[in-house]
């Protein structure tokens, strides 16, 4: 089976000013892909040409074989679209809008209204489904959006901030959501939440200045941070200076910060050049000597740092 998704060297230019510059990358059916960039990276741009609201300048794509400029309703009909800021009629209801778009995706009768009701469940409308929408707050009006994108069960989902607004226990709903369609579905997630990466995607494109500077699993993200295998100790401020001169003598000053602690103690970080894995002899080497510790763990990167040192730098990798 070939890839759900076929992006070759999409561009889109508005006057002089290059949006996105010869993306390109293939996605495969069961993928959620966390597709990430600053603001005004082109990340955007690129969804609205995927999905049919932008018309590319140079290059095209392909949804299910389907091409999005010589045979874009094909196309739209395999993809639901959540974008950014959901626009929605404000003086309609949930209900209302939800068989206005189960209608305009050609279902009708009993088998449209089971399918809202199925859908208003799944995203937890079922209160505000009669409400006019100008009045929801803005994480219901998220939960509309998301609803009417799901709506018709597609292939592809394109989710542009989908939990945007939303408190921490929707938010862990919808992500539920998103794990429960991916098995046989390609879904696209644009999010500045990277917590939201590690919970929910098997593979990160990170975009900046319209290109790709990255391609690869969050693992292999993670594994490039300077933080990737660092190990925290959390202990009694009257071992800090024994323990840190240790820790400095085996993997040099540089790499044993003094960190602010969780506890009422002190918190050492060690890092080493090469981040190789360090937590058993350091395990070890605290059993040897007796440290008293009130915490030993590691940490497997950081995202944030790893996204802004790609961004700033634009570097490829």
């Amino acid at each position: 089976m070939g890839a759900m998704i076929e992006i070759e060297n999409l561009q889109k230019r508005f006057g002089a000013i290059t949006a996105v510059d010869g993306v390109s990358f293939t996605v495969e059916r069961g993928t959620v892909l966390g597709f990430l960039g600053p603001n005004g990276a082109g990340k955007s741009t690129t969804m609205k040409m995927l999905t049919g609201f932008l018309p590319p300048t140079g290059g095209t794509a392909r949804i299910g074989g389907h091409d999005i400029t010589t045979d874009s309703l094909a196309a739209k009909q395999l993809v639901g679209y959540l974008p950014e800021g959901a626009p929605l009629y404000p003086d309609m209801t949930p209900e209302g809008f939800l068989h206005f778009i189960a209608e305009i995706r050609g279902l009708s009768g009993a088998k449209a209204k089971a399918r809202v009701a199925e859908v208003a469940e799944k995203v937890s409308l079922q209160k505000v489904m009669r409400q006019p929408i100008e009045t929801l707050s803005k994480g219901f009006k998220r939960r509309v959006g998301l609803a009417q994108a799901i709506l018709h069960d597609p292939q592809v989902l394109v989710l542009d901030e989908p939990t945007d607004g939303l408190d921490p226990n929707q938010k862990k709903e919808v992500r539920a959501l998103i794990r429960s369609m991916q098995q046989d579905k390609v879904i696209i997630l644009s999010t500045h939440i990277l917590e939201e990466v590690e919970a929910l995607c098997s593979r990160v494109i990170i975009i900046a200045g319209g290109r790709i500077v990255i391609d690869c699993a969050p693992g292999e993200l993670a594994a490039k941070s300077r933080w990737h295998n660092a190990v925290r100790l959390e202990l009694a401020a009257s071992e800090a200076q024994r323990v840190r001169g240790v820790l400095a003598e085996q993997y040099g000053a540089e790499h044993v910060e003094t960190l602010a602690s969780e506890t009422s103690g002190t918190s050492l970080l060690v890092t080493t050049r090469d981040r190789r894995p360090i937590l058993a002899e350091i395990s070890q080497r605290a059993q040897k000597d007796q440290w008293k510790l009130d915490g030993l763990h590691v940490e497997h990167g950081r995202l944030d740092e790893v996204f802004h040192e790609l961004t700033r730098t634009g570097s490829r990798n």
